[in-house]
């Protein structure tokens, strides 16, 4: 299998093959470490958390709160967790979300490495320092940029993966397809997520892909200044639609790469046949294409999004796959794009 190198100056992340927990004890002392995860992983692996002062929170991206946030700096005290103390959040995203915030600001930080456990984790939400807890409809709205020590991939945790979080890391897989990658975007067309399941050196190859695609990005522009904007591609309204609806984050992306092709035909002219061909693989990976929603509430969340300018939003289009763009767009356009597709099904 060939392997792409994974180029990363902040994080040291690899890909375990032998025993998760032995790979984890030589990451980090068992007696000055605190495992984050939730209940899910901690009743289907509970080898893993054998010896460790572990926190296990309750299932769901509604964890990611002030309150939550709350309850586990008082467990860390209650734990006697000090200055050297290392946190590993072991989970999907909104585990690695909290443990990296957590570790931002307990004692003014502390260090921290991830052991991600869903797809969609592994190919975006653990890698590139952003760590942040959700404020009313408003999604990651408070928070950190600060870099994990380390990042634990294992495939091991497929095994119990539930279709539906296969879904939600193709959705990812596919953002940084027409982003960036016009072979894989071709590539998927060919496969799905059968496949990927089967040929799991195929999947790891493809996670490796994806990985090196986000840190690329991320090491051109850590703090979001410029590049790392184009990684919000179908994220500006999928995040509205995620928040609002409970959306699970992938299919909520899936909608709003719908959109913003939308939106790229009309400001850049992209063919409209570019928009099918997505709509296709977005369908063959298992994802919703059907687009019931409220634009009153979507503008509402819009207009107290991070990226907004005023009157305008930064919004990311394409020119065509492999060539996105970052353009400031107004409210009023975005509108009147939404309530054209505001009841609106791609079959």
């Amino acid at each position: 299998m060939h392997m792409h190198k994974i180029i990363s100056p902040y994080t040291e992340i690899t890909f375990c093959h032998k025993q998760l927990r032995e790979s984890l004890q030589a990451k980090c002392n068992v007696e000055q470490s605190v495992l984050i995860t939730d209940a899910m992983i901690a009743e289907l692996y509970p080898a893993l958390f054998e010896g460790y002062k572990t926190i296990v929170l309750p299932t769901g991206e509604d964890q990611k709160s002030l309150t939550v946030l709350e309850s586990v700096v008082s467990q860390l005290i209650e734990a006697k967790a000090h200055r050297n103390t290392f946190l590993i959040g072991i989970g999907g995203g909104t585990i690695t979300d909290i443990t990296g915030f957590v570790a931002s600001i307990y004692m003014r930080g502390i260090s921290f490495g991830f052991v991600p456990t869903t797809l969609l984790c592994m190919v975006d939400a653990a890698i590139g320092g952003k760590n942040g807890v959700n404020f009313g409809l408003q999604k990651n709205f408070l928070g950190t940029i600060r870099q994990p020590k380390f990042i634990l991939c294992n495939t091991l945790f497929f095994g119990t993966l539930p279709d539906n979080e296969w879904s939600n890391g193709f959705a990812e897989i596919i953002k940084y397809a027409c982003l960036f990658d016009e072979p894989l975007f071709d590539e998927l067309l060919l496969n799905d997520i059968a496949f990927y399941k089967k040929y799991r050196d195929t999947l790891e190859d493809l996670i490796h892909r994806c990985i090196n695609w986000k840190n690329k990005i991320v090491i051109e522009d850590e703090r979001e200044i410029s590049s790392r904007k184009l990684l919000n591609f179908g994220h500006t309204v999928g995040h509205a639609i995620e928040m609002i609806y409970n959306t699970p984050h992938g299919h909520a992306v899936s909608l709003g790469m719908i959109i913003a092709c939308a939106l790229s035909e009309r400001v850049t002219g992209l063919n409209e046949k570019t928009t099918g061909q997505l709509v296709h693989l977005l369908q063959k990976y298992n994802l919703p294409t059907n687009l019931f929603f409220d634009t009153k509430s979507i503008m509402n969340v819009l207009k107290m999004d991070k990226k907004r300018n005023d009157n305008s939003i930064d919004f990311i289009i394409l020119e065509n796959n492999g060539q996105p763009k970052i353009k400031q767009l107004p409210f009023d356009i975005i509108e009147q794009i939404l309530e054209s597709f505001s009841y609106a099904s791609y079959n």
